[in-house]
């Protein structure tokens, strides 16, 4: 079967890559520069990627990039591997890293380490792993990030007598004072249909959803620092002192605008969330570093980013290449991200040259970006496995189940463990016991 041939494949090249088998061969390296006029096509949702893409090909009119403009999330990394398949992909492709597993697995990425593992430097560890896989291959470039950190109303904390936390504990301490004081007010709440949140969180407690041993895949998802951080929520969630909203929808949106939800642990990309949602709040929120699972600790996790990765198909991996890492390392590339395309970027200087803080926060954080890449530095992600999207939605079953039903959430953990597991079997894929 085709899918497990692939799946042995990424599993062995991924256990040579952590010390196990022999070590990967450095891909060879495509053309240095292309023959001629080259085209390439560029498919990505990121907004005003067009206009970016023409200050690149007015510069290098040899390489000319067109943009084609795709809706984003799972409907897009489907599509790209459809078109994969049927030998008709784009030479290159915006690829959210949990996608990139699937990508390498379906042959659908190129390994462009020949090319591109001299921006390594560029980058954190943390973000550097998402795009190899913990390998010597390079299968994207980073191009914005998502570490975590806490939102949070500084007013209303001074209002109801609560230091921002810098423990777990604190936190649930604090979310019992402000509930007591006000049973319409919670501290914050739990979302059963953001699966990204939960990950990040699992990451900065350690976890390793997927990871290789020996040949074959492992799959720890119901492993100890994630079922500690499903307890933890699960447990202020039938205390009664933190909400159950899902995050994005319109009573949570009015509940960060009027006053009623305090803080929000979420991601750098928070300020235009925040805009949109809550403006009586602008210039009452701050940041902080998450709270930690130990106190003298600093980790974060990672909810959100993306990559640019070329297609294993391009005719033009040089050219296509090249573009990618002046997008995404060159200073004049950083500054139209940040400015056209509105992300956080990967690169840790193009992170440091971020100027005046979002328009949201100029009063209440006005080191916003600076906070922003100080935290940064301590996310920590983990190896994606190669069916996200199965594991994914059997956390928003799993969990909107276990608040329906006030059933421990260290069940539904074990739930995504037994479904991701299954599915991965019934694809294919070797497993380790």
């Amino acid at each position: 079967m085709r899918t497990k041939r692939l799946a042995i494949a990424l599993a062995t090249m991924l256990a040579a890559g952590c010390g196990g088998a022999a070590e990967t061969p450095a891909a060879a390296p495509a053309t240095s520069a292309p023959a001629g006029p080259v085209s390439l096509t560029y498919w990505t949702w990121a907004p005003n990627m067009d206009k970016i893409a023409e200050v690149w090909n007015q510069a290098n009119p040899d390489i000319k990039v067109t943009v084609s403009k795709q809706a984003g999330g799972d409907d897009a990394a489907a599509k790209f591997l459809t078109a994969a398949k049927a030998g008709n992909a784009p030479d290159l492709v915006q690829a959210e890293y949990q996608h990139l597993p699937s990508f390498i697995a379906a042959d659908a990425v190129a390994d462009i380490a020949a090319e591109a593992a001299a921006v390594k430097p560029e980058f954190s560890a943390g973000l550097w792993g998402l795009v190899t896989l913990g390998t010597e291959s390079v299968y994207a470039i980073p191009q914005d990030s998502g570490p975590m950190m806490l939102y949070y109303r500084k007013d209303l904390f001074e209002k109801y007598g609560i230091g921002v936390p810098k423990t777990w504990d604190e936190y649930a301490e604090a979310a019992r004072t402000v509930h007591k004081a006000d049973p319409k007010v919670y501290l914050g709440s739990f979302s059963s249909k953001d699966p990204g949140w939960f990950a990040g969180l699992a990451q900065q407690a350690g976890a390793q959803w997927w990871s290789i041993s020996g040949d074959a895949w492992k799959v720890g998802i119901n492993d100890a620092a994630t079922t500690k951080v499903a307890d933890f929520w699960g447990g202020l969630v039938q205390e009664g002192v933190i909400d159950d909203m899902p995050y994005f929808t319109p009573e949570w949106n009015k509940a960060l605008n009027d006053g009623t939800q305090l803080s929000w642990p979420s991601a750098v990309w928070g300020p235009g969330v925040l805009e949109s949602n809550a403006p009586k709040g602008k210039g009452k929120w701050g940041i902080a570093p998450l709270p930690q699972w130990n106190a003298g600790e600093n980790f974060s996790g990672f909810w959100g980013g993306s990559s640019t990765a070329v297609s294993a198909g391009s005719k033009n991996r040089a050219a296509a290449v090249k573009f990618a890492t002046w997008l995404n390392t060159d200073p004049q590339g950083i500054d139209l991200l940040v400015k056209e395309a509105f992300v956080y970027p990967a690169s840790g200087k193009g992170q440091a040259a971020l100027g005046a803080p979002p328009a949201y926060f100029a009063e209440s954080q006005p080191d916003f970006w600076q906070q922003a890449a100080t935290i940064g530095t301590s996310a920590r992600g983990f190896t994606f496995g190669p069916n996200v999207g199965v594991t994914y939605n059997a956390y928003k079953d799993a969990f909107d189940k276990a608040l329906q039903d006030k059933s421990p959430f260290s069940a539904s953990v074990g739930t995504m463990q037994d479904t991701t597991v299954a599915d991965m079997q019934k694809s294919g894929f070797t497993l380790a016991q």
